[in-house]
C-alpha cells in the first residue's frame, strides 16, 4: 500500500448482535457507558438513519460516497463494488495486519472471523492473533492454550474468563480452536481495567511510570476519530439529571479513554508483529475500528506497515440493503439481523468480601436475562441449584452452561432474610427509546 495511510486501510466486521456497539451506544444512557467503560463492537441494522454509518470522516476519497450493502454480500471501499471472499483474501496478502471487527455477543460475526483467520493460514501458516478481551498482564494462559496445553474448561478458569471478559466463551470457541488446531499464537492487547479507568478520570499525565510504561500517551487531536466518538455520545439518550456543566466534561473522559484503548492495542500489536515477525489478525470490538481511525490507525501510524480493516453490518430485516458510508471500513460484509444472540446474555455480576465466603451481587441488573427479576444489590447468594461458589469465574462458567427458556435456583439472604429466586433465562427485550417530554 506504500507510505500513504489512506491508501491500504482495510475492513473489520461488525454487525448486530442483540447488543452491538452503535445500536447500543445509542440505546444505553451515557450513565451506564460510564459504568461499562467501554464501547461494545457491532454495527446494527435499524429502524432510524444510524448517523455513525454514514459520517463523511476518514479516507478522503471516499468521504462523499455510500454503498448499499445487502445480507451476504461483501464489498471494496478500493472499488465501491462487491468482490468474492477468495478476492478479498487475495488481497490481504501484502498486508502485515488484518483487523477484523466484531459484535461480541454475534456468533455469525465470530465464525466470519474464523473462516477469515483460517483463509489467511492456507495463504501463509506464520500468523498471530490479538485479542482485545485480555490484558497483557495477563498473556500466560493464552500461549498455553495455542500451544494445546490447556483444556477448554483448564483456560477458562486459568484465564479467568468470565471475570475478565463479559460474554459466553462459546462465541468465541470457533476462533480459539482454529487456534490451538494450528498452533497460531494468540496476544494480549489490551490495557488493565484500572489504568483506563484512571485515564478517563484524571488524564494520562497522573499515571505512575509502570502504567505508562503499559499504555502509551493517547493522541487526542485526531479530530476525524473525535467526531466519530462524539456522533455516538451525542446520538445517546442522557438523562435530564445528567444533563448541564459537566456533559462536556463527561464525554472528554471517555474520548481519553477510548483513544487511550485503541493506542495501547494498536502499540501492542506492533509489538507482536515485530516479535513474531509475521502477519497479526486483530480481533476487537468494531468501534475500534470504523473508518479505520482508531487502533489500526494508531497501529499504522506506529509501523508504516499495510493494513485491511474488516467490517460486518447487520442489514435489518424486511430490507434488501443498508446504506453506509464506502469508507467505514476496506471491506464492508452484510450480515442478516439476528432475532436474538445465539447464547443468552444472563446480566449478573459478583463480587466478594473478605471473611464472607459467599458471594454477593454486585449490582441490580441493568440487562441480560435478570432485568426485571428480583435481584438486588448486595444479595448474597448462598447457593445456586444447591452449590455454593466462592469464585465469580466458576458461577459463572456455571451460569454459562445455561441456553434460552432454562431456569436456575438461587438461594439468596437479603437483610438477614432467606428468600429464593428462580431465575427465568428468557431474550432480553430492547428497550424502547424514552419519549420526549412535551
Amino acid at each position: 500500500m506504500g507510505s500513504d495511510y489512506y491508501s491500504g486501510a482495510l475492513s473489520h466486521t461488525d454487525m448486530k448482535g442483540q447488543i452491538p456497539m452503535v445500536k447500543t451506544i445509542l440505546r444505553m444512557t451515557v450513565a451506564s457507558l460510564v459504568v461499562l467503560g467501554f464501547f461494545y463492537g457491532g454495527l446494527a441494522g435499524q429502524e432510524e438513519t444510524d448517523k455513525t454509518l454514514n459520517l463523511k470522516i476518514g479516507d478522503p476519497r471516499w468521504k462523499d460516497k455510500t454503498l448499499e450493502v445487502a445480507a451476504g454480500v461483501i464489498y471494496s471501499a478500493e472499488t465501491g463494488k462487491a468482490v468474492p471472499f477468495a478476492q478479498m483474501i487475495k488481497e490481504m496478502r501484502p498486508a502485515a495486519f488484518v483487523h477484523v471487527g466484531e459484535t461480541h455477543n454475534s456468533l455469525p460475526i465470530h465464525e466470519l472471523q474464523a473462516k477469515i483467520i483460517q483463509a489467511l493460514c492456507e495463504q501463509d501458516r506464520h500468523l498471530a492473533i490479538g485479542l482485545e478481551m485480555y490484558p497483557v498482564t495477563q498473556q500466560e494462559p493464552l500461549s498455553k492454550w495455542s500451544l494445546g496445553i490447556l483444556t477448554e474448561a483448564e483456560f477458562i478458569q486459568a484465564a479467568k474468563w468470565y471475570t475478565t471478559w463479559n460474554q459466553n466463551f462459546a462465541f468465541y470457541r470457533p476462533v480459539f480452536d482454529l487456534a490451538k488446531a494450528n498452533v497460531i499464537p494468540m496476544y494480549a492487547l489490551n490495557a488493565p481495567r484500572e489504568i483506563i479507568s484512571k485515564i478517563r478520570m484524571q488524564g494520562w499525565d497522573v499515571l505512575t511510570d509502570a502504567e505508562k510504561a503499559i499504555v502509551p500517551k493517547p493522541d487526542l487531536s485526531l479530530e476525524d476519530h473525535r467526531q466519530l466518538i462524539r456522533t455516538i455520545f451525542e446520538t445517546t439518550h442522557i438523562p435530564e439529571a445528567m444533563k448541564g456543566p459537566g456533559l462536556e466534561k463527561m464525554f472528554e473522559g471517555l474520548y481519553r479513554s477510548q483513544a487511550a484503548w485503541d493506542e495501547v492495542m494498536g502499540s501492542n500489536a506492533v509489538r507482536v508483529q515485530k516479535l513474531e515477525g509475521r502477519k497479526v489478525v486483530v480481533l476487537v470490538g468494531s468501534g475500534h475500528l470504523l473508518y479505520n481511525l482508531g487502533l489500526n490507525k494508531r497501529a499504522f501510524d506506529r509501523s508504516k506497515l499495510p493494513f485491511k480493516t474488516v467490517v460486518a453490518v447487520a442489514v435489518p430485516k424486511g430490507k434488501p440493503t443498508l446504506q453506509v458510508a464506502r469508507g467505514l471500513a476496506d471491506y464492508i460484509v452484510g450480515i442478516a439481523e439476528e432475532e436474538r444472540p445465539a447464547y443468552p446474555s444472563i446480566g449478573l455480576s459478583f463480587k466478594t468480601f473478605s471473611g464472607l465466603e459467599n458471594l454477593v451481587i454486585d449490582a441490580k441488573p441493568i440487562d441480560g436475562a435478570a432485568l426485571g427479576q428480583d435481584f438486588e444489590k448486595g444479595d448474597v447468594v448462598l447457593d445456586v441449584d444447591g452449590t455454593s461458589y466462592a469464585d465469580a469465574n466458576e458461577l459463572r462458567t456455571y451460569l454459562a452452561r445455561f441456553g434460552y427458556d432454562a431456569e436456575v435456583k438461587f438461594r439468596l439472604l437479603r437483610a438477614g432474610v432467606e428468600k429464593t429466586v428462580v431465575l427465568k433465562i428468557r431474550p432480553q427485550q430492547a428497550p424502547s427509546p424514552p419519549a420526549d417530554k412535551k
